[in-house]
């Protein structure tokens, strides 16, 4: 039995006619076919906009599918979501929960009520996560005044309370600094290891965070699943490709576009800074270099630094969607 496991899964929006707008529809997930085993940390990860969020409130009930199936833990999200609710729990990041004239305690004993957890349960479930995540000295301190990285911590600790059977976690660490997005990593990932009969589903668009925490990554852009394995498998699919770091002085979007055209060249991307461009390019040979640098000189531009490394998920992400991730967020409206 897999912890998760979806079968064509569909959704469709439909978005009504306006004044200055026809009626039309929006796909949001296409014929997803998915599978999570017990005891993995699994990711998806892509661009706001790909169909992460959609395809997470499907699998904890919050929204039904248009077509297709899905199981959480053996059951269906449609037929059986009253006997799920009780097995899973989810928290999404950037989100305000809790009620601000309460301290971090009450708020999180207060969720632990909804769920009729029992109070002499609840206090040392409470006291052992508030420790793990490192607010102890905030326990006491009213929701309102805490920091937006120690709120969301507070946030996280609520998806734990109950120890579920399958946790989905929505951007956890949206918006937060590096030391808090790093402090729920290390226990979201510690979480799972602590009990392989544990299942967690995390979203995000953030590379280093898929490469760090999760067992497998699938990547999914417009509601499409376009490839599923762990991080260094699928950085291996490029392995034969010579990745670089290239800063030019200058290159416009124009010029970047016939750039990629040359042969040899089989993705990249461009990003503009204040003093030129900051490019992102895999080449199928290293003698592709002479030919750039001979396109970069007619065009007046020239190189400032050139760095070889190795593969990242982001170069798998431009090599299947033919974009950065970055890029397919601003066409996706985000």
């Amino acid at each position: 039995m897999y912890a998760i496991e979806t079968n064509k899964l569909s959704r469709i929006y439909k978005i009504k006619k306006t004044r200055k707008k026809p009626a039309s529809t929006l796909v949001a997930l296409n014929n997803v076919d998915l599978t999570v085993g017990q005891g993995e940390l699994f990711g998806l990860l892509g661009p706001n906009g790909a169909g992460k969020t959609t395809l997470i409130k499907i699998l904890t009930t919050i929204l039904g599918p248009s077509s297709g199936t899905a199981k959480v833990d053996g059951l269906d999200v449609e037929k059986e979501a009253a006997e799920l609710r009780k097995r899973i729990n989810m928290v999404s990041g950037g989100e305000t929960s809790g009620y601000g004239l309460l301290t971090v305690r009450e708020n999180l004993w207060m969720f632990t009520q909804f769920y009729g957890i029992p109070s002499n349960q609840a206090y040392p479930r409470i006291d052992e996560l508030i420790k793990l995540v490192g607010l102890e000295e905030k326990a006491d301190t009213k929701c309102s005044d805490l920091s937006t990285g120690l709120r969301q911590k507070m946030n996280i600790i609520r998806g734990f309370m109950t120890d579920p059977q399958v946790l989905f976690l929505d951007e956890p660490t949206l918006g937060l600094d590096v030391t808090a997005a790093r402090d729920i990593r290390q226990f979201v990932r510690g979480w799972v290891d602590e009990n392989k009969s544990r299942t967690l589903l995390l979203t995000t668009h953030y590379m280093v965070e898929a490469e760090e925490l999760c067992d497998r990554v699938a990547i999914i852009d417009k509601g499409r699943v376009l490839a599923v394995d762990t991080p260094e498998a699928l950085k291996a699919t490029i392995k034969d490709r010579s990745i670089y770091t290239i800063v030019v002085n200058r290159l416009d979007e124009d010029d970047f576009a016939s750039l990629k055209s040359i042969e040899g060249i089989s993705s990249g991307s461009c990003k503009q800074t204040e003093t030129g461009c900051r490019m992102e390019l895999a080449f199928e040979e290293d003698g592709v270099i002479n030919k750039l640098m001979n396109f970069l000189s007619e065009r007046g531009s020239s190189i400032q630094t050139l760095h070889k490394r190795e593969p990242s998920l982001e170069d798998v992400f431009i090599k299947l969607v033919g974009r950065s991730l970055s890029d397919a967020e601003k066409q996706n409206g985000n």
